[in-house]
């Protein structure tokens, strides 16, 4: 008899994957590095790893794995709540859904518009993942580009890589990003952003298989919607998903959208030179959702109904953060998360340069399925990682580069990361379709990142 007639949703994944963390502590050793303070951030000191006493988790951790997951994610969560109630007042004076209405009036009139659109959103999609990081700012995003991508013949799994994969893509390329590049090189003592061209190289590159993926699978379904996925998924979205109703683009409309452009316009300004996070981008929408209320002339009933609609609508996806949070709390209570970066330290010693620095790349992927934060996962593998390269002869360049492509590539799949899975969850896409999908898009940017890696071990790129 088959455990499931169907494959489980989001949160039981989340809740087997933490059993099996719960099991890990019981069969891994404990161990643990020692720890000090560099640049306000906790890094591990190399060469001190020694096993300390078991930690293994039982069913009450489990039981409160997700409690401990809310309280640490629960910045985060808030974040959720509030921008989807704040997005949810824009929403209800119709100005986002008239300005899709007209996108797609002026693209029928001029078809060569249409295939333009989907690369010209994931680059400028993928320039704020290279530059500021963008990650739980995608969250707000998906409920721009899904309408978008309905809008335009397309399906919800084009919606979400059109934001998700773009800012993925140049996440795990980026040049410029503070928190990867920036943290990973300054605990190798590297200069601040230096290898910029090679790493602008690698940008434009995944950006660009990204692009052609996404280009010709909504190609295909646009030709044929049937042969997408979520076929039947998004026939069944509600008919004010749909977007169907004909919307005027007035004056008030045009000047809400005018509000959101320089909204979103803020907020790249704001992370990137103001270093604002969760709390000022929170903030700047709650403003975005007031002045919608007013210049939209909602009634405060209206306004109230729509933000609590909003929220209401944030409910899976906050648990699911919440649950990917506990499974970190899981593995980190049990103690077995160094033991992993040690066992990785200990399987690229010895190897070949080539073998060795693709270990490093899958290894790295590998521990983003325990730390999936980027700049946690540097501050906790590049003590080790920097010095291992100098013993290896490969540059620290590469070391870093070697983390960057784990770190980010591995981020677009794994269920441990809370806006992955909070991502699907607002687009209403089970995880195992998302996993079947990019999984051809993975494999290909992973292979891609595997020859980039190797080429600055024969030819001075740096």
């Amino acid at each position: 008899m088959r455990l499931f007639k169907k494959f489980p949703d989001t949160l039981i994944i989340l809740l087997i994957i933490m059993a099996i963390f719960v099991g890990l502590t019981w069969i891994l050793p404990a161990g643990s590095f020692e720890r000090v303070e560099l640049n306000n951030r906790e890094v591990v000191v190399p060469g001190t790893y020694q096993t300390v006493e078991a930690q293994p988790q039982g069913l009450g951790d489990f039981l409160m794995a997700p409690i401990k997951g809310f309280v640490g994610a629960a910045q985060i969560i808030a974040f959720v709540f509030l921008v989807g109630g704040a997005f949810a007042m824009l929403n209800r004076t119709g100005a986002v859904d008239a300005g899709l209405q007209h996108i797609i009036r002026r693209s029928e009139a001029r078809p060569a518009l249409r295939k333009w659109v989907i690369p010209l959103v994931m680059l400028l999609f993928s320039l704020c993942g290279a530059t500021f990081g963008m990650s739980e700012e995608v969250l707000v995003f998906v409920l721009i580009t899904i309408p978008l991508s309905l809008a335009m013949g397309y399906d919800s799994l084009v919606g979400v890589a059109i934001s998700f994969v773009g800012a993925g893509a140049g996440f795990a390329g980026a040049f410029v990003n503070p928190f990867t590049i920036g943290v990973a090189q300054g605990i190798a003592e590297l200069p601040t952003f230096s290898g910029l061209e090679y790493r602008l190289l690698a940008w434009v590159m995944m950006t660009t298989v990204a692009i052609i993926f996404v280009m010709y699978y909504a190609a295909k379904i646009h030709r044929d919607p049937s042969l997408s996925p979520v076929y039947v998924l998004d026939q069944k979205r509600e008919q004010s998903e749909l977007k169907t109703e004909q919307l005027q683009l007035t004056r008030a409309r045009q000047l809400l959208l005018l509000c959101l452009f320089l909204t979103l316009g803020i907020l790249i300004y704001g992370v990137n030179q103001w270093q604002w996070y969760i709390n000022e981008i929170t903030g700047l929408f709650i403003a975005l959702g007031i002045v919608s209320a007013i210049i939209g002339r909602l009634s405060t009933e209206e306004a109230l109904d729509a933000f609590k609609e909003g929220a209401r609508d944030m409910l899976t996806p906050a648990l699911v953060i919440a649950l990917a949070k506990g499974l970190i709390v899981i593995a980190s209570d049990g103690k077995i998360i160094d033991t992993l970066l040690h066992a990785i330290a200990g399987a690229a010693d010895g190897l070949p340069r080539m073998a060795s620095v693709e270990i490093m790349f899958l290894l790295q992927s590998g521990l983003n399925f325990f730390v999936p934060s980027g700049s946690g996962q540097a501050a906790l593998t590049m003590p080790i990682m920097a010095p291992l390269s100098d013993i290896l002869s490969i540059s620290r360049q590469t070391a870093v580069l070697a983390f960057q492509f784990g770190d980010g590539l591995s981020n677009m799949v794994i269920p441990t990361s809370g806006v992955t899975m909070g991502v699907l969850s607002i687009a209403k896409i089970p995880y195992q379709v998302w996993l079947k999908w990019m999984l051809p898009l993975f494999l290909v940017l992973t292979a891609l990142a595997m020859i980039l890696l190797v080429i600055p071990l024969y030819f001075d790129v740096w």
